[in-house]
């Protein structure tokens, strides 16, 4: 399957916006999609609604997904791609663009880069930072 935004994105090194990059409400909605982390959410009874709101209730979900080490990993990438979301929808001036190895990251608008997929696999793995902290931190940059 030939995803031209997939194509551009492991090309690019760096944080300037090009190509695919450039527009950002496409590359606000796929990365928003993390089907993994809803279907899971769900079926624990949470409702994710992009807000800093559901990244609490994220918070206070029992680890489960630590038990299969074949889903943790794909599990904190689209919980890395749900931070990065909420902060995206609701930081003034976020933004996605590619990061190092043209990992997406989020750049806020006084240009601190935050690696949401390190941060959420740190989470996934140990609980800490939570989400909800690591919006905060964001927020205030």
């Amino acid at each position: 399957m030939n995803i031209p935004f997939l194509d551009n994105w492991r090309k690019q090194p760096t944080a300037t916006p090009t190509g695919s990059w450039a527009d950002p409400e496409g590359v606000a909605q796929l990365l928003s999609e993390c089907e993994l982390l809803r279907a899971r959410a769900q079926r624990a009874g949470v409702v994710l609604s992009d807000t800093p709101r559901s990244l609490e209730a994220l918070d206070q979900l029992l680890p489960g997904w630590r038990d299969d080490p074949e889903e943790l990993p794909w599990l904190a990438n689209d919980v890395g791609l749900f931070l990065g979301t909420v902060i995206v929808r609701t930081v003034p001036g976020a933004a996605w663009a590619p990061g190092p190895g043209g990992r997406p990251v989020v750049v806020t608008a006084s240009g601190r880069e935050v690696d949401v997929v390190a941060t959420a696999e740190e989470w996934a793995d140990t609980g800490a930072p939570e989400l909800s902290q690591a919006y905060a931190e964001a927020a205030e940059s």
